[in-house]
């Protein structure tokens, strides 16, 4: 799943592949915005067929939380 979250970053978000790491932080290591957050997320209910709760959102802080969520939603 990360390879997956990771390709999605690179190709729809532009974020360079070095910056992206299982610990590394969506906002404060990635910079991405509340806007571009929101297009993560339809881009993963798009692509991984879940869904993801607005009440979630604020667990978000790093990539590996973002991929635990989507591993678990996906099972």
């Amino acid at each position: 799943m990360f390879e997956k979250l990771k390709a999605l970053l690179i190709e729809e978000l532009h974020v360079d592949e070095e910056n992206i790491k299982p610990e590394s932080e969506l906002a404060n290591d990635l910079g991405i915005n509340s806007l571009e957050l929101a297009d993560l997320i339809l881009l993963c209910e798009e692509k991984f067929d879940v869904t993801i709760d607005d009440d979630d959102l604020h667990t978000f802080i790093t990539i590996q939380d973002v991929v635990n969520y989507l591993n678990e939603k996906a099972s």
